[in-house]
């Protein structure tokens, strides 16, 4: 949960997974559409997908025991070398590099390196092995995690409080702030498309699950009209999954990690609950137990005027 997800916002989600599945096994256990519910406002939904089916693998194949070495580690879904790296030096006490983003913030500066941080991580790691001691490799993992979390800040480091900065090159050079050096800034394609909100007479909403792979893969949706990443979708009522007297509510926009998506929302108040085949309808009480993603709150909010909540992605773009 904290790749790419803030401390704040993950405290209440892992929390509550905690008590719903208090162990691997638990979780192994677990129907995915749950643990997908669960997530539903963290982002990044990959990384559930993964939870679930590293779970699958550490109880089939290694009795409900996480390997305590990278290299094994690493052949779990979800496990880079990040995690693996973490996994093993803080779980396990193993000699490994754990670099995240705190720690090639922290190096970049104490070697001043003016490369940005994509083209040398393997630099970066190198280093970081050779810094890491054999005694009690996690807490150094974690002192340095820290160091960059708290004092080498990428805003306004606290320089004169850092225990190593009578080593660090971009200290004495006096501007600390310039590193890690930033590529170039590509401006996001925008998608256009457009979300059908259909409502039942007792104000349930037409819901239906997304194609298990791809982007949003295997979370709930309302019907729209096939935008992704690379095309645009339909825009305008004729693209609507039946036929029925769609009204405009209005427009969103979300912003992914590779592109930002426009939704023109239609609504549409149908007689009964038999419009369509597909999917299925979901309560409006009840919406907050789906596992809808933050764009498609978002679309179900412009069509409905209702106490459903729409949070927002902890951390900048979510997927």
């Amino acid at each position: 949960m904290l790749q790419q997800t803030t401390v704040q916002a993950v405290k209440p989600y892992f929390q509550s997974f905690l008590q719903e599945w208090p162990n691997v096994a638990a979780l192994a256990g677990a129907p995915v559409d749950d643990i997908m519910k669960a997530w539903a406002g963290l982002g990044y939904y990959s990384r559930a997908r993964n939870l679930k089916k590293c779970a699958d693998i550490v109880v089939s194949d290694h009795g409900g025991r996480f390997p305590d070495t990278e290299e094994t580690l690493k052949t779990l879904p979800g496990i880079g070398d990040y995690t693996a790296a973490a996994i093993a030096a803080i779980a396990f006490d193993r000699h490994a590099a754990v670099v995240d983003g705190n720690i090639e913030r922290v190096i970049s500066r104490f070697e001043m390196i003016d490369e940005p941080v994509r083209s040398v991580k393997p630099r970066i790691r190198a280093f970081m092995a050779d810094l890491t001691p054999g005694d009690r490799p996690g807490d150094f993992a974690q002192a340095m995690m820290d160091l960059g979390a708290t004092i080498c800040t990428p805003k306004r480091p606290a320089c004169s409080l850092c225990p190593i900065n009578a080593g660090c090159k971009a200290f004495h050079e006096g501007d600390p702030e310039r590193y890690p050096v930033k590529p170039p800034k590509r401006q996001k394609p925008v998608r256009r498309g457009a979300a059908y909100v259909a409502v039942a007479p007792d104000g349930a909403v037409l819901l239906r699950r997304r194609e298990e792979k791809g982007l949003l893969a295997g979370m709930s949706e309302v019907p729209n009209s096939g935008w992704t990443a690379r095309q645009d979708g339909g825009l305008g009522p004729e693209h609507a999954p039946f036929e029925a007297e769609w009204r405009s509510a209005g427009s969103i926009a979300h912003v992914f990690t590779h592109f930002e998506l426009r939704l023109d929302v239609y609504r549409a108040d149908v007689a009964s609950r038999e419009p369509t085949t597909e999917g299925w309808w979901a309560p409006q009480k009840d919406l907050s137990g789906e596992a809808l993603p933050t764009v498609m709150k978002k679309a179900i909010a412009a069509a409905i005027d209702t106490a459903f909540k729409v949070r927002q992605s902890p951390k900048g773009p979510t997927i």
